[in-house]
């Protein structure tokens, strides 16, 4: 497939990821006012696709290089498109402890509002442009994720239109089948338009801790942080199979002067390069970081993925002079990547989150040293409630800690083949009754995928919603022949 860069696409990319813009149109027109005039236009548009006879399924109209995956859905170029210009924070409620979002709200724009009033969210997932609607309809952690569980878990409630074109706002107490089934389903039960997100107090910095690990110790402490109640924040950055650190965090108000680093300025060294010198200097180490640099401390290197792209941005001299125009965005890479690139980056790159019980951490950095042997590994843990929907505990447990295990990068493995590698891990999972995340390739079948999430409401609610011929199902849209 030819890709050709039009310069509207220009254009609108500039358009989109400047927020100066919005914040523009926000103070002309009260953005929160004209909430209920954006969705009408939703809705006029899906009875409209009715309409029209229903020719083929809906989706969003923003473009596929848009979204912060590294793939793009074919599903765009012949699916009926449904304009949507949800971008603005809605409501801040002090007293419920609340705020309400349309699903454009990205998480750099989350933090930049509710920050400085002293609120944050309990689970805020640390790439800028990680939007709500792409955190509910896929999914997101941070390193909160052991004591408030995924994104989805801090959700209040959602407004959708629905293939009907209807609106719907539903909550664990209002139409709790669709609230439950909303997550994970990719945009295939409704449009969404709002979300209510839990709000709770913040401080101004992280108190982190940081714990070189070495071989046995590296499980042990990890779990150890996961059940420890008094850790806000826990995560590992592993830099071989043999050694990781481990860190450990918590809110603070009291900051030691002397231990202040405010990681995200434009000069400082990318923050998987900082933990990694903790590691050679093999001893523990406590900063204070900055709330807002803490929670985006990834962006800047987009976790390690800058270093392929721009091998020598971690360069003092690269940093101090043009350390401010990185990262670049994702949407801008996908806008103005060729047919060599993507290639490339399908033939020897992996971008991928699975999700396993922590019970079968050892077994699971066993088979990715294996089949990737990409370094780092991100390892953050999440407890997951056996609440109805996509994605439930294994063994009926009430609830049981899990593990995200991100792997990103060029593998070093003399055995690694894009499918079969992946399908190995995929088929690991699977068995150990873990998940993978939907952003990511998706080689297994239809039966293999819905043997690996439980499809039981989703497909009570595809039925009774009418979603048949509005909405593709979840398998369609993330499947690997799906995307380009």
């Amino acid at each position: 497939m030819t890709q050709t860069h039009r310069p509207e696409g220009i254009v609108e990319y500039i358009l989109i990821n400047y927020r100066w813009v919005n914040y523009i149109v926000f103070a002309l027109s009260s953005a929160p006012k004209q909430h209920d005039n954006k969705v009408k236009r939703v809705q006029k548009q899906v009875l409209n696709w009715s309409k029209n006879g229903r020719k083929t399924t809906m989706c969003t109209a923003r473009p596929g290089w848009q979204t912060t995956s590294f793939r793009r859905p074919l599903y765009k170029n012949t699916s009926y498109k449904i304009e949507v210009n949800l971008v603005d924070v809605l409501e801040i409620d002090p007293i419920k402890k609340t705020i309400r979002v349309e699903p454009l709200v990205t998480m750099g724009q989350l933090t930049k509002t509710i920050n400085p009033l002293g609120w944050t969210i309990p689970v805020l997932p640390e790439l800028d442009d990680l939007t709500v609607g792409g955190l509910v309809m896929g999914t997101g952690i941070e390193s909160s994720s052991h004591k408030y569980g995924l994104f989805q878990h801090i959700c209040v409630s959602y407004e959708l239109v629905l293939a009907d074109g209807s609106i719907e706002t539903c909550s664990e107490s209002n139409n709790p089948d669709l609230f439950y089934s909303v997550p994970w389903s990719y945009g295939t039960l409704g449009i969404l338009t709002a979300v209510e997100i839990r709000l709770i107090p913040a401080k101004k910095f992280v108190k982190l801790n940081y714990m070189p690990l070495k071989n046995d110790q590296i499980a042990a402490e990890f779990v150890k942080a996961s059940q420890d109640s008094g850790n806000e924040f826990v995560e590992v950055l592993m830099y071989s199979k043999n050694e990781a650190v481990l860190m450990t965090g918590t809110m603070s108000d009291d900051p030691d002067s002397a231990k202040i680093n405010s990681i995200g300025r434009w000069y400082k060294p990318w923050f998987f390069k900082h933990v990694e010198n903790i590691l050679k200097g093999n001893r523990n180490k406590t900063e204070f970081i900055p709330l807002r640099d803490y929670y985006h401390r990834h962006t800047r290197s987009i976790f390690w993925e800058l270093q392929d792209i721009i091998p020598f941005g971690n360069n003092i001299i690269f940093r101090l002079l043009l350390g401010w125009i990185v990262p670049p965005k994702v949407s801008l890479l996908k806008l103005t990547q060729g047919e060599a690139i993507k290639k490339l980056y399908e033939n020897n790159h992996v971008i991928q989150d699975m999700l396993v019980p922590l019970t079968k951490l050892n077994q699971s950095v066993e088979l990715f040293e294996r089949e990737f042997k990409i370094y780092p590994l991100w390892m953050c843990p999440f407890k997951l409630p056996n609440n109805p929907g996509m994605l439930r505990p294994g063994n009926g447990k009430k609830e049981e800690m899990y593990v995200d295990i991100g792997v990103y990068g060029v593998p070093k493995s003399a055995n690694f083949n894009p499918k079969i590698s992946t399908r190995n891990v995929e088929k690991f999972v699977r068995d150990v009754k873990g998940y993978q995340m939907l952003y990511a390739d998706t080689y297994m079948s239809r039966e293999e995928f819905r043997a690996m999430f439980d499809h039981k409401l989703y497909d009570n609610l595809r039925e009774k919603l009418d979603c048949e011929l509005a909405f593709p199902e979840v398998y369609d849209k993330v499947k690997k022949s799906a995307r380009y």
